[in-house]
């Protein structure tokens, strides 16, 4: 919990880091591929090739291409639909994509964590509804599968660690995401890229270096590792957790206006649903046993 919590502080600042000083500006495949490369020199000199199953190494490919190349390549596309509030407010449905993933994949119904990812939802949305632009059904849509590529490799992480049994850190096994990661990010790059659209400026290039060596390649590691030692509910609930903490850097950094009261609001319900979800699922944990 204490290292979700860690990573929603880094990534807080990532949303309006992209917004100022990158969509619109520099190219989104390019600032995609770039994140991708710098977590991919931290984590593939440690990897481990021998004695690792061929569908771990499959299945952690699978969850970087889903989590980090397919999310990051439509999170930065809806940009140019969409502004930096519209993007928050569209990220709220996550919780429910988790919740609703780890059932179907576990054959059973949750009411108590679709309950508490309900509440993050309404929470995250109180805070960040102030208006749709026109073009937000096409930033939404896009946006809408980000959100579903994000979710669907957070339970995928999660299940691959229930499936095999590995010796192995973690952290000599991670550098197969980024080989996933890499495998969409490239092509894309290749194929869609502008190369007249390179980083012209040295902020734009610290701003990459940090969204890749931090937020991407601490970050990633960090959030997959931390979603592996809680339960669904409380994963659900923290994607949401993003929201506020966003907001809070938009407004102490970029003095954006926000709703004070719809902070404090919002804030306050993905308190509560995480409160619910710890509080009432080991009871009725304990009384199916």
């Amino acid at each position: 919990m204490i290292i979700l919590v860690l990573v929603t502080i880094l990534w807080a600042f990532s949303f309006s880091l992209i917004g100022v000083y990158l969509a619109g500006n520099v190219d989104n495949d390019f600032a995609v591929l770039t994140r991708v490369l710098c977590g991919a020199l931290v984590f593939l000199p440690l990897l481990r090739w021998r004695g690792v199953p061929g569908g771990f190494r499959l299945g952690m490919m699978l969850v970087g291409a889903s989590q980090f190349g397919i999310t990051y390549l439509l999170l930065y596309r809806s940009f140019a639909f969409l502004t930096v509030p519209e993007v928050l407010l569209f990220t709220v449905f996550t919780p429910i994509y988790i919740t609703l993933m780890d059932d179907a994949l576990h054959r059973r119904f949750a009411p108590v964590a679709l309950m508490a990812a309900a509440l993050a939802t309404l929470g995250a949305a109180i805070i960040r509804y102030d208006g749709l632009s026109e073009s937000y059904i096409t930033g939404f849509v896009m946006l809408q599968g980000a959100n579903l590529a994000f979710a669907a490799g957070q339970v995928g992480y999660r299940r691959l660690y229930e499936r095999y049994s590995l010796e192995a850190p973690a952290w000599r096994l991670f550098g197969y995401f980024f080989l996933g990661a890499i495998l969409v990010a490239l092509p894309s790059f290749l194929a869609f890229g502008d190369r007249e659209m390179l980083p012209a400026t040295p902020w734009q290039w610290l701003v990459l270096g940090w969204l890749g060596f931090a937020a991407s390649g601490a970050g990633l590691f960090f959030w997959n590792q931390g979603a592996r030692k809680v339960d669904a509910g409380t994963l659900a609930v923290m994607n949401n957790a993003l929201v506020p903490a966003g907001l809070l850097v938009n407004l102490l950094i970029w003095n954006r206006d926000a709703d004070l009261f719809a902070l404090a609001l919002g804030g306050g319900l993905i308190g509560v649903s995480l409160w619910v979800n710890q509080h009432f699922r080991p009871r009725l944990k304990e009384a199916a046993a």
